[in-house]
C-alpha cells in the first residue's frame, strides 16, 4: 500500500462558536490528525509552551521568515505577528498526516491562493442569542468587550460563503461527527484511493 499525502483543512469560526473545543476533541480521537502550531511574536501566556501552543519568536525573526517567503499566511494583529509555516505543514502532509489550520477568513484567502486544494470549513453558532450566551458564560469579558466580539462575529460570519463546508455547532457531538465525515470523504477520493491501493487495482485489472 503506497503512502498517500495528507490533506490540508482550514477551520474558521467567530469567537464563541466552539471551534477550539471541536479541534481539541478531534485531536484526542484521531492520532493521524494534527493542528498546525503557528508562529507568533506575542509573549507566552501562563501555561503556554513553545512548540506546543505556538512557536514564539522575536519580531526580527518573524520578519526574516516573511522575507524568506516561509509562511502560508501571516498577519499583524495590533502589535503582534502571527503566521503559518510552509515547511512545517509540508513535512506533515508528506508524512501522510491530515493537518488542520485554525485561522480566520483572511488567512484562509491567503492559503487558498497557494494551495487551491485546501478544504475549508466554517463553524456557525446555532443563533446570535446562543453565541452571546456562550461569550457571557466564559466570565472573562466586560459587556463592552462582549458587544465588540459580537460585532466582529457578524463581520467574520459574512465570509461563510467563501468556504467549502459550513457546520452549525448546535449539538457538539453532531458537529464533531460532521467534521470527521469531511475528513473521511477527502481520504476516499479517487486520487487518494488510487495511490493507496495501486497494487490492488493493478491485480484486479490484469
Amino acid at each position: 500500500m503506497a503512502q498517500t499525502r495528507g490533506n490540508l483543512f482550514i477551520l474558521s469560526a467567530p469567537s464563541g462558536a466552539g471551534k477550539s473545543s471541536l479541534i481539541n476533541a478531534l485531536l484526542k480521537k484521531h492520532a493521524d490528525i494534527k493542528v498546525s502550531v503557528s508562529h507568533t511574536t506575542r509573549s507566552p501566556r501562563p501555561g503556554e509552551n513553545h512548540g506546543v501552543h505556538y512557536h514564539f519568536s522575536s519580531t526580527d525573526e518573524f520578519k526574516t521568515l516573511i522575507s524568506q517567503d516561509d509562511f502560508f499566511e501571516w498577519a499583524q494583529v495590533f502589535d503582534n505577528y502571527y503566521g503559518t509555516s510552509k515547511q512545517a505543514i509540508e513535512s506533515q502532509l508528506n508524512a501522510g498526516i491530515d493537518v488542520f489550520l485554525d485561522i480566520d477568513w483572511q488567512g484562509a484567502q491567503q492559503v487558498r491562493k497557494i494551495m487551491p486544494s485546501v478544504q475549508t470549513i466554517f463553524i456557525l453558532p446555532p443563533s446570535k442569542a446562543e453565541l452571546e450566551q456562550r461569550l457571557n458564560n466564559r466570565g472573562q469579558d466586560s459587556a463592552e468587550v462582549i458587544a465588540s466580539r459580537m460585532a466582529k462575529a457578524q463581520s467574520e460570519t459574512s465570509h461563510y460563503n467563501e468556504y467549502d463546508f459550513v457546520i452549525v455547532n448546535d449539538d457538539f457531538d453532531t458537529a464533531l461527527a460532521d467534521i470527521e465525515t469531511i475528513v473521511m470523504a477527502q481520504r476516499l477520493t479517487l486520487k487518494a484511493q488510487t495511490l493507496r491501493h495501486q497494487d490492488l487495482l493493478n491485480s484486479l485489472l490484469k
